[in-house]
């Protein structure tokens, strides 16, 4: 059977809807998991041993089991429990908690790169811990932490692909209601193949702006 992508023509609405859906679930996540990880990462270089043996906890666990696991006790699991969430909801929020364990070993990393002498400074100048975390460690970790973070966020493009197993008809649900439809699977997922290279490509492009706006002070040394 010839190779023929415009029988696909009918069903590019629809998949387009599952593209913005996978976007959106993305974008969201993204956040989310930054957010995660820039709290985790500051709770692991706290002093308080509690406090950084439950960060330390939460992202070992979070690190060991593998993504559908998590997807599944989230949509699956809690509402055994009278937990009740819509799968759009459950996937952002699963992302999120996955891709912040990843992410604030990223930004811990960062942060324990910082020149002690950069923070002995800020104390001298009698600046309190909270703002020399806030003001000076947190923009010099997230800087040097830009690049890693952009494979940390590629990853969690790729792994929404899982959400279609929880119901959600994003673009690799789409995808598969589509291949059954048509009886044409190598054509869909030859496209679907293009979308998720394409997607991964943006946030990369994107990861490479940010990277060069945050350290156009310094390029000759970062390039």
């Amino acid at each position: 059977m010839p190779f023929d992508v415009t029988i696909l023509a009918p069903h590019v609405p629809f998949l387009l809807k599952g593209a913005l859906l996978t976007a959106e679930a993305c974008a969201l996540a993204l956040v989310g998991s930054l957010i995660i990880g820039l709290l985790v990462a500051a709770l692991r270089t706290s002093s308080s041993p509690l406090l950084s043996r439950a960060a330390f906890v939460y992202v070992d666990l979070f690190r060991n089991i593998p993504f559908i696991v998590q997807l599944f006790f989230f949509f699956y699991g809690l509402p055994e429990i009278g937990i009740y969430v819509d799968a759009f909801t459950t996937g952002v929020i699963a992302l999120s908690i996955a891709g912040g364990a990843f992410s604030s070993d990223v930004i811990r990393s960062g942060i324990l790169a910082i020149d002690t002498g950069i923070i002995e400074a800020a104390e001298v100048s009698g600046l309190s811990k909270p703002v020399i975390f806030r003001k000076i460690v947190m923009p010099i970790a997230l800087r040097t932490s830009i690049r890693p973070l952009g494979s940390v966020f590629i990853n969690l493009v790729l792994t929404s692909s899982i959400l279609s197993t929880i119901t959600l008809n994003e673009l690799t649900g789409s995808a598969k209601i589509v291949a059954s439809d048509t009886f044409r699977p190598f054509e869909v997922y030859a496209v679907l193949l293009i979308a998720y290279a394409s997607l991964t490509y943006l946030v990369s492009l994107a990861i490479g702006v940010l990277h060069r706006r945050l350290n156009r002070d310094r390029m000759p040394e970062v390039a």
